[in-house]
């Protein structure tokens, strides 16, 4: 004869009282089948945990499977590339720098100020253009966002910024696309370059 089983699936050595929970049995019960999970009813695997839900047969406690974790999403890597053109020298312009060696930068994430350094107003530019007194000390900013965006301000300077050929207005941001051109002061060019 099989033992007994209680309603929650015990086997019982006691004919009147589950003798591990307690609990009251009728009079032949059926032999259990096998275990369900209590909370999606899939049947148990054998296993500490259901494959289903992640219910805990051990201690009880409900919850999820962890889930694996997603891939951090990659964030391109900045440069600029910063060479002369004479090709958009304005008339009253001088001619351009002979011999001037092109130039890249990687920038930092944060701002990035594009302009001509002066020790006398404090001013130590990232992207420094000596090479062309067209730029404005202060001339333009390039923020690099933690989330790999980046924004170009033009924050008031002398003689303006184009983008792409195009005048941008002053102190309004603009999200730059891998390969847009800057042109300012004489015939300074420089080109911005994602790279993952």
């Amino acid at each position: 004869m099989s033992a007994p089983i209680c309603p929650k699936g015990h086997e019982s050595t006691e004919a009147d009282f589950c003798s591990e929970c307690g609990l009251k049995l009728e009079d032949k019960l059926p032999a259990a089948g096998p275990e369900n999970c209590p909370d999606c009813e899939s049947p148990r695997e054998g296993a500490e945990f259901c494959e289903v839900c992640g219910y805990n047969y051990t201690t009880g406690a409900h919850g999820e499977l962890p889930a694996a974790k997603p891939a951090p999403p990659r964030v391109p890597a900045w440069k600029v590339l910063i060479t002369v053109d004479g090709a958009v020298r304005h008339e009253d312009s001088p001619e351009p720098p002979a011999g001037f060696a092109a130039l890249e930068l990687e920038l930092e994430p944060g701002s990035s100020l594009i302009g001509r350094t002066s020790a006398k107003r404090a001013v130590h530019p990232e992207i420094a253009l000596e090479h062309d007194d067209a730029v404005s000390h202060r001339h333009a900013l390039l923020d690099l966002h933690s989330d790999g965006t980046l924004w170009l301000r033009d924050i008031g300077s002398s003689n303006g910024t184009l983008l792409n050929g195009r005048e941008v207005t002053p102190l309004e941001d603009i999200q730059l696309q891998d390969g847009d051109i800057l042109t300012l002061g004489h015939w300074t060019r420089i080109q911005v370059k994602a790279e993952l």
